[in-house]
């Protein structure tokens, strides 16, 4: 019997990184599985890893860029299902230019869309089914960015991380007394394919001190396996060793000059 038995589970920005090892994990506790992300390759091979030990998964190929897109999938997998027990926020987005003197308007308003509004309009979509069931588990993927805001995250995503922290801070404040808890995890630098959009794109013996993104996804599993009587509020993660930055926000500071 795993921990999550018979329980739906969507997990945004499933093909790669912290989704995907979140999505094979959530499977090995028995959790029913629906993959979004952007491009479906990479949805299908992770449902099909999981079918192939037994599981149960469907890929959804969904623009979290748009709104209606995010809400749909919600919409989608309540008429399918009838319920959603966890939502796992995980998809992101940062911008190739960082500073806030040179970040233009476009870039600004795409990191807001995925990070932001898809977030807040998927979580929307399933909240109500979850009240009315009187539980549910909502898990958002922010960053270390939210509370250290600075060029190497970047000034978009580390304001658009701390509007999607603060909105999970709001469910837990309003939705607690319904059965609705909101987690948060917020990592520093993870070897995931985010990485690549960053001015200067780390090394491996770079990458080599960063966590992995298992790391991050025990994390979030940790949080949608614990007694519905338990909320972990918030997760803040970071390596044990510390790296030189140096390169790389003097590449931050110069991008899109």
């Amino acid at each position: 019997m795993g921990h999550l038995d018979g329980q739906i589970a969507i997990i945004t920005g499933a093909g790669t990184g912290i989704g995907r090892e979140a999505a094979l994990m959530f499977a090995e506790e028995g959790a029913h599985l629906v993959l979004a992300g952007r491009r479906v390759d990479p949805l299908n091979a992770v449902a099909e890893i999981i079918k192939s030990k037994g599981g149960t998964a469907v890929a959804r190929s969904v623009d979290l860029e748009n709104g209606d897109s995010a809400a749909e999938l919600g919409t989608w997998t309540l008429e399918e299902y009838g319920q959603v027990d966890v939502l796992v926020n995980n998809a992101g987005h940062s911008s190739r230019v960082r500073s806030i003197r040179y970040v233009g308007p476009e870039e600004w308003d795409s990191v807001f869309r995925v990070n932001v509004e898809g977030v807040y309009r998927l979580t929307q979509s399933v909240v109500g089914s979850m009240i009315q069931r009187g539980q549910g588990t909502v898990i958002t993927t922010s960053s270390y960015a939210a509370l250290h805001p600075g060029l190497l995250g970047g000034s978009p995503y580390s304001a658009a991380k701390a509007a999607s922290f603060n909105m999970m801070r709001g469910i837990n404040a309003e939705l607690n007394a319904k059965g609705i808890r909101a987690c948060t995890i917020l990592p520093a630098e993870v070897d995931t394919p985010i990485l690549n959009n960053r001015p200067l794109n780390p090394d491996a013996a770079a990458r080599a001190t960063m966590m992995m993104p298992e790391d991050v996804a025990s994390a979030i599993l940790l949080c949608a396996t614990l007694p519905v009587r338990t909320v972990i509020e918030e997760i803040v993660m970071s390596p044990t060793q510390p790296r030189d930055r140096t390169l790389d926000m003097d590449a931050a500071a110069k991008a899109g000059s």
